[in-house]
């Protein structure tokens, strides 16, 4: 019995992530309610607040679900080292986009963590959870691109500093391009070539 409750508990919480997201995706956060989640989930207010104790906990759970599995990889490999930095690098650039191209739930909360939040009010402390997040990113990205330094994989025209940051603004871009303008271009194609001669450019 108790494990029964626990998965209804649990299958609770997906169903308001899941209206959560299809509102905040149509009409923007700020625009959304409490009140219209639970209405879209089918549950009561209580129950929302059962699993969240505001707006802002809900948003940043969403965001939690859409984790790439590549972020871990990249906080491991930042940790324990890599063999071959740059071909780990360009293998995940590459993977992402696969992803990304193939999942109509990740492009829906990046499209809302990117064009349907005003981070102002209440919303701010979801802000400063991600700018605190990016942060934590391009400093793993920075020890994977100086190992490649190190190691003498890095073109030496290159800092690690700066790979690391054209790398992520590169990335962050392709991504923001295609969701903010309606998938106008083919990102997978697009983007692999963008990749492949950045990595060109940084091996030495």
């Amino acid at each position: 019995m108790a494990r029964k409750t626990k998965a209804e508990a649990e299958g609770t919480r997906e169903k308001i992530l899941d209206a959560a997201e299809r509102l905040f995706f149509a009409n923007g956060v700020t625009e959304t309610s409490l009140e219209r989640i639970a209405e879209e989930a089918g549950v009561t207010r209580g129950a929302i607040y059962w699993h969240f104790s505001d707006k802002v906990d809900l948003f940043k759970a969403l965001h939690e679900r859409s984790r790439l599995p590549q972020e871990d990889i990249i906080e491991r490999a930042s940790i324990e080292g890599h063999p071959d930095p740059l071909g780990l690098m360009e293998q995940i650039a590459l993977d992402c986009l696969k992803i990304i191209t193939t999942d109509a739930r990740r492009q829906r909360v990046y499209a809302i963590l990117l064009f349907r939040c005003d981070y102002v009010g209440e919303m701010a402390e979801a802000l400063k959870r991600q700018q605190d997040a990016d942060a934590a990113m391009r400093a793993r990205l920075l020890r994977i691109f100086t190992m490649a330094r190190d190691d003498g994989s890095l073109n030496p025209n290159w800092t690690s500093d700066v790979a690391a940051r054209v790398f992520d603004a590169m990335m962050r871009g392709l991504w923001a391009d295609w969701l903010r303008y309606g998938q106008d271009f083919n990102l997978l194609s697009v983007g692999a070539k963008c990749i492949e001669e950045l990595f060109v450019s940084l091996r030495a």
